[in-house]
């Protein structure tokens, strides 16, 4: 091979080399520029959902700087710690959010958020994530369905443990003809929320404020 042959090459690689670098480079400050970004849209989207289901009313803390993390649960369905929303009024604990999941419905899991205020009563429920089928199981979305609000006002001491089902399996809850797997699980999950947060309530308002991105 000629030494001109070789010096094009030498010069083909270094070229390569120096877009590469630069292509790097550009990556990692777009990133850099664009993860505050992100995360503070995020932050707002979250801010946004848990707004529909814990009313301003009852916090005057910052809820995402006042949240822990919970270790895994089998009543939350998670395998993983998880982060909790804790609402503060005027120094006394008043609600918590908690992330659910409903590990058994009809396609997969159904990812939830419930809030639950001190006095053990449900404040409200959205479902975040499933893979329900459409037509059927996504009446479980706000946004199609109003049938989500049905846990508002719910608690343990109102509803025993056998009402926490849907009608058709002797339970008090009502649910689409045609689509009990969903809904059923839906009940048993926040069933199971409530709970959990019966019997864990200190602990959950005695966490250091830990949020998922800290613990990494």
């Amino acid at each position: 091979m000629s030494t001109s042959i070789l010096r094009h090459a030498s010069a083909s690689a270094g070229i390569l080399t120096a877009f590469a670098v630069v292509g790097t480079a550009l990556l990692a400050a777009t990133y850099l520029v664009t993860r505050p970004i992100i995360a503070e849209t995020e932050k707002q989207a979250k801010l946004a959902l848990i707004g529909q289901i814990l009313p301003a009313t009852l916090y005057d803390n910052d809820l995402l700087k006042d949240a822990a993390l919970l270790p895994p649960a089998g009543e939350l369905g998670n395998s993983e710690p998880t982060p909790v929303y804790r609402a503060v009024k005027e120094g006394k604990p008043s609600a918590a959010v908690l992330e659910v999941i409903a590990p058994d419905g009809y396609s997969g899991k159904i990812r939830m958020i419930v809030a639950i205020k001190a006095d053990g009563e449900v404040s409200g429920v959205r479902v975040v994530t499933h893979n329900e089928t459409p037509g059927l199981g996504d009446y479980i979305e706000i946004a199609k369905n109003s049938w989500i609000r049905i846990f508002e006002g719910k608690s343990l001491s109102k509803y025993a443990d056998q009402d926490w089902k849907v009608k058709k399996d002797g339970g008090k809850f009502e649910h689409m003809a045609g689509a009990t797997v969903t809904p059923r699980a839906v009940v048993r999950a926040v069933h199971r929320s409530l709970t959990y947060f019966a019997a864990n309530q200190d602990r959950i308002f005695s966490l250091p404020a830990e949020t998922e991105e800290q613990a990494k």
